[in-house]
């Protein structure tokens, strides 16, 4: 049976005492962080100045192996960790680093070598400035959120009392708020506080696919658009049948717009109480930017919520889907930004192919290009583009008539191979390949 590594995310009550806990382990698990980084950059200026002398700084290690004396991966910086845990002391003699959790610290160190990982590959590979990740940096006391990283050594799920509790290293235990059950035992999780003050676990849990997709024949085609969010047309490959109802549509919700004037009132608030720069925060400051991260976290929520939902429907109902592979990035340039922004099509596409790999559905994303000139009936092409306002496709060499969006959902499922015939039996079947090589056209 296949399995699927996936994460549950449970919210947290924790008592005074447990945050208080759980905030000095984030304290001592940041100055690992930081004093990763000046390491980090130390080392990188030692360098420099090694090359600007002209000396080298490869050498070749007891195993034969060519090594840079510079080096901070992750094996480097595990060693940093375990001397900082014995070197730093306060005036007591106190060693406090490791007074701390070392599985969290070690998780830390983890996390600082793949972020160091990551953005020197994209230095190596002359990755564009504007989408190159840059190295590590200081974590601010006041600017970062918490957030811990536990492996199986450094937690368990322990009963008490009649409930299942969270159990830290170093004695901290959280009440966790089960709204379902775990598939199985978690390999990891990660306790961390959003902006709100809430905490929440997310559990990494092995899942076995067991679920069966839908029928058999039965395929569906998604466009993405913005006055509908999802415009669908389910097909019969066995017959080619094509259904252009709104069973599976998805309307655009409007949660922003519905929460605009809201948020509106709490940024003018935030505004009023700024205060001047460099001066801290007052309390009424800090209350008014909790309000509006109130709002933003509840219009999130709503749409994740809408978006499991709908993709839960779609997936139960078909064995074949075929989504338009577009970047909704590319919007957010046009007058339709606001709105584009608002019905969250990059959400609910990622939460269409985790269902849909979840449940072993076949999912194929389609190249937009001239999804919305070709004709799903005979493949005719238009020889203009349709304008915007222009919302209803009439084919030039069969006369076939039908909505702008639907002709397009139902050439996603020609395209995707689902039927390689065509509807007409004409067709050769043509490759779903996504492409990034030009910019995708709005249907």
């Amino acid at each position: 049976m296949a399995t699927k590594t996936v994460r549950y995310t449970f919210r947290l009550r924790a008592s005074a005492r447990a945050e208080a806990a759980l905030m000095r382990e984030y304290s001592l698990c940041r100055a690992v962080w930081n004093h990763m980084v000046a390491e980090s950059r130390n080392r990188h200026q030692h360098r420099r100045a090694f090359k600007q002398s002209g000396l080298s700084t490869r050498y070749v290690d007891q195993r034969g192996m060519l090594r840079d004396c510079f080096e901070f991966g992750y094996n480097e910086a595990s060693r940093w960790l375990t001397m900082l845990r014995h070197a730093l002391v306060d005036e007591a003699g106190r060693q406090w680093l490791a007074e701390g959790s070392a599985v969290a610290q070690q998780q830390m160190v983890r996390a600082f070598a793949s972020a160091r990982r990551k953005a020197l590959m994209d230095i190596k590979k002359r990755v564009p400035v504007s989408r190159r990740r840059g190295l590590p940096r200081f974590k601010s006391r006041r600017t970062s959120f918490p957030s811990l990283n536990y492996s199986k050594d450094g937690f368990r799920l322990a009963e008490s009392d009649g409930r299942t509790r969270l159990r830290l290293a170093g004695g901290i235990v959280l009440s966790v708020v089960w709204s379902r059950q775990l598939p199985s035992l978690p390999r990891s999780v990660r306790v961390y506080q959003d902006s709100l003050g809430h905490w929440y676990a997310c559990f990494v849990v092995l899942l076995e696919l067991d679920a069966e997709p839908g029928p058999p024949s039965a395929a569906l085609g998604i466009d993405w658009g913005v006055a509908t969010t999802a415009t669908t047309v389910h097909v019969d490959t066995s017959t080619g049948q094509k259904d252009f109802s709104d069973s599976y549509d998805l309307a655009h919700p409007q949660f922003g717009k519905a929460a605009a004037a809201e948020l509106a009132r709490a940024q003018k608030r935030m505004a009023r109480r700024r205060g001047s720069k460099g001066q801290p925060k007052s309390k009424g400051y800090v209350r008014a930017r909790r309000e509006a991260a109130r709002v933003y976290k509840r219009v999130a929520n709503r749409r994740r919520d809408t978006g499991h939902k709908w993709a839960r429907r779609v997936v139960a109902a078909h064995s074949k889907i075929a989504v338009e592979d577009f970047r909704p990035r590319f919007l957010a340039k046009t007058s339709m930004a606001r709105k584009s922004s608002d019905a969250g099509i990059a959400l609910l596409k990622g939460i269409l192919i985790w269902h849909a790999s979840v449940a072993g559905v076949d999912l194929q994303l389609v190249d937009p290009r001239y999804t919305t000139t070709d004709c799903a009936n005979c493949d005719a092409r238009t020889k203009h583009h349709l304008p915007l306002g222009q919302r209803t496709y009439t084919c030039e060499s069969c006369g076939v008539s039908r909505p702008r969006d639907k002709n397009s959902a139902a050439v996603m499922v020609v395209r995707a191979g689902f039927i390689p015939g065509g509807a007409e039996d004409v067709r050769p079947g043509v490759a779903a390949v996504p492409t990034r090589q030009s910019e995708p056209e709005i249907s």
